[in-house]
């Protein structure tokens, strides 16, 4: 970081946009393998907010890499930089008194966290889309799983490359058992409970 830069501290905070838009704002991020459902789950629970006329918003791991992380390929250092950027922008979100949905695979531990802690306690949720690895790869929506098993895709999670299941989320979803219509409910009950929403 450059010695000439200096924080300029902006007359709203937080507080101001979470008065104004009524509810409270955080980072719901939602992880899981490659086909368990966080982008589905994450997109219906955005709906329900804005049905609700709440200030949401996704940030998806495909769009994301479309845009702003286009530089980024699959190896460890990539994905971890993958989701600093995320981690930096959902707190942005956050600081405008949004709720922000993020959906990405995250594989390792220590990213989700260092999100965490970027966040003050109690503005970081973290949902862990559980599927067992033989459904994901039964559903293989984008066909991924198919040519990582063929040697096509190098270093894909849940094959070659590793995937760390939260320690301690807030909260599981078992997408193999529940749709996604049951999966967003349990994610809109648990947002009323903690007084988010």
């Amino acid at each position: 970081m450059g010695s000439n830069l200096t924080w300029h501290d902006a007359s709203l905070q937080v507080d101001h946009y979470r008065k104004r838009n009524g509810h409270h704002s955080g980072v719901i991020w939602f992880t899981g393998l490659s086909g368990s459902g966080k982008s589905s789950v994450a997109n219906r629970v955005n709906e329900k907010l804005y049905e609700k006329h709440l200030q949401s918003y996704l940030l998806d791991g495909d769009n994301v890499r479309h845009g702003l992380n286009q530089d980024l390929g699959f190896a460890a250092q990539d994905r971890e930089e993958n989701i600093r950027r995320i981690g930096e922008v959902a707190k942005l979100f956050t600081d405008s008194g949004t709720i922000v949905l993020t959906a990405f695979i995250s594989p390792y531990q220590q990213d989700r966290d260092r999100v965490r802690n970027l966040l003050p306690e109690g503005d970081f949720i973290e949902v862990f889309v559980d599927c067992p690895l033989e459904e994901c790869e039964k559903r293989d929506p984008k066909g991924l799983y198919e040519k990582a098993r063929s040697g096509e895709i190098k270093g894909f999670t849940g094959i070659d490359a590793p995937y760390e299941a939260p320690i301690s989320p807030e909260l599981v979803l078992h997408t193999e058992k529940w749709d996604i219509e049951s999966c967003a409910n349990q994610v809109i009950d648990y947002l009323e409970e903690r007084g988010w929403v």
